[in-house]
């Protein structure tokens, strides 16, 4: 996916989302590793809600997002 659909897709419903992803995007994306990328494009296919929980820890995430959820959290 390009950078400018990315970066769209990026903003969601939720103000505090936008925030946690807006930041990741600015900060980590470009240095990323093509796996944290696509790991991040799958991240955001999920629901607001679903995502915040799991960025919260209020819910356990997938295996598969350990790696970007981190890095969303660090950034």
């Amino acid at each position: 996916m390009d950078r400018k659909a990315l970066r769209w897709r990026s903003r969601r419903g939720m103000k505090e989302l936008d925030v946690l992803l807006e930041r990741y995007f600015a900060r980590r994306y470009d240095a990323a590793s093509d796996d944290e990328r696509a790991e991040f494009e799958r991240l955001l296919a999920h629901e607001d809600p679903e995502i915040w929980l799991w960025l919260m820890g209020q819910a356990s995430a997938p295996a598969e997002f350990t790696h970007v959820l981190d890095a969303l959290r660090s950034a």
